[in-house]
């Protein structure tokens, strides 16, 4: 368990150094599946006053706080859901990062418009509907995970992220330290995605090209990388 809090602790705090967060707009959380909870950023508490002590401890089958003295983030109730619906989660990170929000407010998904998307993503990062106002009125944090569930219709892995509708991305991965890390690759690919439609609005990259690039990372046939530094 002091190993996650580390981790927790340490991504969060790298959320502002990555400038993916204005003031405390962001949090990141990670599992402890055998002991059945995760760890979160408190709510509202600057990252630079984070500490292990801090951060709150959340029973995932009941949303019930099991350790720490402050409130977690509110937040929260979606990163629950997601842990509950994809056991291969481990980590999930929320942030308010500019150009992925600027999709999220206008509703789009940001495209596969080249290679830095596809070396990462098995296509588009969708946005979400729109949630109803009974929805926002009432669990609107649930609402806002079920809204992802629809969205991703079972499948967490090809696309690692997907962005809230008038609001901005969520992204997950094996660990909490890999959803921050994804978060910073969909920030990256939103800016670049929204400077090529400026310059041109109908780009559209060869599919093979697109293939080839997210198939040599990820799958059976992936060469990209060393398994170890001495390989």
């Amino acid at each position: 368990m002091r190993d996650l809090l580390r981790e927790v602790l340490d991504a969060n705090r790298r959320i502002a150094s990555a400038g993916l967060a204005t003031l405390t707009w962001g949090n990141v959380s990670g599992i402890d599946r055998g002991a059945g909870v995760y760890v979160i950023k408190p709510s509202g508490v600057p990252y630079d006053r984070l500490t292990e002590e801090s951060l709150v401890t959340v029973d995932v089958e009941t949303g019930e706080v099991v350790g720490g003295t402050l409130k977690p983030s509110v937040d929260s109730e979606t990163h629950r859901l997601l842990y509950q619906a994809f056991p291969a989660i481990g980590g999930i990170t929320h942030t308010h990062s500019t150009y992925a929000v600027a999709f999220a407010q206008a509703g789009r998904d940001i495209p596969v418009l080249g290679t830095t998307h596809a070396d990462n993503f098995d296509g588009p990062i969708r946005c979400t509907r729109d949630l109803t106002p009974e929805e926002c009125a009432r669990d609107y944090e649930r609402n806002t995970g079920l809204a992802i569930l629809d969205l991703l219709d079972g499948d967490a892995e090809s696309v690692p992220a997907a962005l809230t509708a008038g609001h901005g991305p969520f992204t997950w991965g094996p660990t909490a330290t890999k959803s921050l890390e994804t978060a910073i690759v969909c920030e990256a690919v939103a800016e670049i995605a929204l400077r090529t439609l400026a310059l041109n609005p109908h780009a559209a990259p060869p599919e093979h090209l697109i293939r080839r690039h997210y198939s040599r990372k990820h799958g059976p046939d992936a060469y990209y990388g060393n398994l170890s530094e001495a390989g």
